[in-house]
């Protein structure tokens, strides 16, 4: 068990986390043929780093985090941005579902504590989401809402008001050192879990506990595995 005293709540990152982002493969079957392969890589990387700038300043809706990132993205590698590219992208968002593994071990924590989504997306689309992992859910908080994208402070500043809770009740989990780890770890959460799926580098030193398999994050909770 590494967490000796129950928390208030759990708080989950929830794509990339929970629900399988696959924004990367929606671009290129939406770009097909002009999204030439020996560049595809490169693009890629470039579109997730114009992702999170896009983020970084007020908030603005989703669909024109992705309409943005991608015109910009596009516009370096000196290809022709259509509306339309943006729009089939930020379609396809409510239909990504769950890594496996994912659903029962939310039921299972569910039982000892309360979970809680904190997430990028917009409203709309959360709920269609939060649906499709099949847990429940005592809170779910969007960016809209709090009207600032994760990694901006201010994210993990509302979520505090809103859950009436201080840094040391919670518990965070997510698969981004990038978007969440860090700013949890300046806002004070010393408790979080690092689920490394492979996408982005280990930051041992933000404190967290790192796990690959997502039946592992009960056990940190003391419960065992089913």
């Amino acid at each position: 068990m590494a967490f000796d005293s129950k928390p208030k709540f759990v708080t989950f990152d929830m794509n990339g986390t929970l629900i399988h982002f696959r924004i990367n493969d929606a671009i290129r079957r939406t770009l097909g043929d002009r999204l030439p392969p020996e560049i595809a890589d490169e693009f890629l990387r470039a579109g997730n780093a114009y992702r999170i700038d896009e983020c970084m300043g007020e908030w603005q809706p989703f669909h024109q985090v992705v309409a943005h990132s991608l015109e910009r993205t596009m516009r370096r590698f000196g290809m022709e941005y259509r509306e339309s590219d943006a729009e089939a992208v930020y379609e396809e968002v409510p239909t990504w579902t769950p890594y496996p593994g994912v659903t029962a071990a939310l039921n299972r924590l569910a039982e000892a504590v309360p979970l809680v989504i904190v997430t990028n997306t917009d409203n709309a689309h959360a709920a269609r989401l939060v649906e499709n992992l099949q847990a429940p859910f005592e809170v779910v908080i969007t960016a809209e809402q709090m009207g600032v994208y994760k990694p901006r402070l201010r994210a993990f500043e509302y979520t505090f008001d809103k859950l009436g809770v201080t840094p040391d009740e919670l518990v965070h989990v997510s698969a981004s050192p990038k978007y969440d780890h860090r700013p949890a770890a300046v806002m004070g959460i010393e408790r979080k879990v690092y689920v490394d799926r492979g996408f982005e580098q280990d930051e041992h030193w933000l404190g967290y506990e790192r796990i690959t398999d997502i039946a592992d994050l009960p056990v940190l909770f003391g419960l065992p595995r089913p």
